[in-house]
């Protein structure tokens, strides 16, 4: 087992370059660049346990952020009249028309409080569900979208705080929960003390019903379910106006919140929700990923061995130069 020796073109042996570790016939394997920027992250297989764990951490966490960011209530009415007037100046203050007009239909308000209540929060939860269920390689991508939306906000309730429609007395908006004495929102009523009350920019009214509504729009088969996502998020708007718990430019702010969520969901997986592959591919660890890396079948990291063919025995030439065949008995 000596030294492996090449000829060169003078004569002399030299000694040949030492190789890696991976094999005394191997290639050299190049050094990663560690300056290199890093690959879109592959999708994995969601744990049932730890989603229903990070999901009831992040919405206690989302919560108690959004009720402990202080209660300004100047600077609340202030930025309140501002959006007003800006509104105003574009020609789309119309909040207080249509808070008015469905106050007096009861059956119609009454509605919308309950759905302003619970409608956000469970059907959310419902296509986080669906998603885990069966489109899994597209569950992380979507929540990632959802979780960066939310946090995005709770930015703007700390910045900017703002009182919704409803607490702006003087303009006259009818505050839907405490007049039709319904359970409604956590801002109005009996629970007003829980909740704070001046964080209505942005809304995650909107922005949860517009994830919703893209994720169904774009992943569910049926037509009718996909018009019913395209018009979840419409709804939604209507219902927030209505109730004048928030103006048309607290959904503005929604939506910028949920295209950043979005856009870090693209940079961090590489493609937008949709366009992954439905299921996470299944890795697997016996097949060899290459010839002197891991996972070969050799432990070792050496390069599989190639079989040796064994010498055909020459035929003999029978007289007058061909090859006869011969044939052997097996006894």
């Amino acid at each position: 087992m000596g030294e492996a020796t090449a000829k060169t073109l003078e004569g002399p042996t030299a000694a040949a370059p030492p190789t890696e570790a991976g094999g005394a016939t191997g290639a050299v394997r190049p050094r990663a660049n560690r300056f290199r920027l890093r690959r879109p992250r592959a999708p994995r297989r969601p744990r049932l346990w730890f989603e229903v764990l990070l999901i009831a951490v992040s919405y206690w966490t989302y919560s108690l952020v959004r009720n402990a960011v202080p209660e300004q209530r100047a600077a609340a009415l202030r930025n309140a009249d501002w959006i007003w007037q800006a509104e105003q100046s574009l020609h789309i203050a119309v909040e207080h028309t249509v808070n008015r007009a469905v106050n007096s239909v009861t059956w119609l308000i009454v509605g919308m409080n309950y759905y302003y209540a619970t409608l956000h929060f469970v059907l959310t939860i419902g296509v986080l569900v669906w998603l885990y269920r069966w489109h899994p390689g597209r569950y992380a991508a979507a929540r990632l979208t959802l979780f960066a939306t939310t946090g995005v906000a709770l930015l703007g309730y700390y910045l900017y705080p703002l009182a919704p429609p409803r607490l702006m007395e003087d303009l006259g908006f009818v505050d839907t929960v405490v007049v039709h004495h319904t359970w409604g929102s956590m801002a109005s009523g009996n629970l007003a003390d829980v909740s704070n009350q001046y964080a209505a920019m942005p809304s995650m009214h909107i922005g949860w019903s517009t994830w919703c509504g893209v994720v169904i729009a774009s992943l569910a088969r049926p037509v009718w379910v996909r018009v019913l996502g395209v018009l979840y998020p419409v709804a939604t708007l209507v219902v927030i106006v209505s109730t004048a718990n928030h103006f048309w430019l607290d959904a503005v702010g929604g939506l910028l919140c949920l295209a950043l969520g979005l856009t870090l969901s693209r940079v961090w997986f590489g493609a937008l929700p949709h366009r992954l592959p439905r299921h996470v591919a299944i890795k697997d660890d016996r097949r060899d990923a290459g010839p002197s890396g891991p996972g070969t079948g050799n432990p070792a990291g050496r390069a599989p061995r190639q079989r040796r063919r064994a010498p055909s025995r020459p035929q003999p030439v029978a007289p007058g130069g061909r090859r006869s065949r011969t044939t052997e008995r097996v006894r």
